[in-house]
């Protein structure tokens, strides 16, 4: 198979995306195809998935599955990725500008991600907490504002 391959022209026109937003790679799905352009991954069912909104990307024989920040799950079958998972991987990283874990007294910790839209400024920041601990404690969720402050005024972010 030729790696310069075109992508079709009916689904370049059906993708939903800015101004200013170019087709870097594509693969065949099931469904359609799964598309990376420089901002964001388009999926067989016209969702688009920005890349600071990724929160996981992992690739089997399968496909590919898609975990957002938001909580949100995709899975796209595909039998050649091309270079959809390193493309990928590459622009999801690029957004991160902060991935710090951070232990909390005696309790596990917490992992303190801020990331940005290629090429834009800090959108927020994203406390993920190390599994048994609950988020919606009052006393955790102070330690973890706390840390965060501290990392946030060592990086200058």
């Amino acid at each position: 198979m030729s790696i310069f391959r075109r992508l079709p022209a009916d689904v370049r026109k059906s993708l939903d995306t800015e101004r200013g937003e170019r087709v870097l790679t594509f693969a065949q799905s099931a469904d359609g195809h799964v598309v990376a352009t420089n901002l964001a991954l388009h999926l067989s069912d016209g969702t688009r998935v920005p890349y600071e909104e990724i929160d996981k990307a992992s690739w089997d024989e399968e496909g590919v599955r898609v975990l957002t920040t938001a909580g949100a799950r995709h899975f796209e079958r595909i039998s050649e990725p091309r270079m959809l998972p390193e493309t990928v991987r590459e622009r999801v990283n690029s957004t991160i500008v902060v991935n710090k874990h951070v232990s909390l007294p005696g309790r596990g910790g917490v992992r303190l991600v801020a990331r940005r839209r290629p090429g834009g400024e800090v959108l927020g920041w994203t406390l993920v907490f190390d599994d048994g601990l609950d988020p919606s404690d009052p006393g955790i969720r102070a330690q973890a504002e706390q840390a965060l402050e501290g990392v946030r005024r060592s990086m200058g972010v």
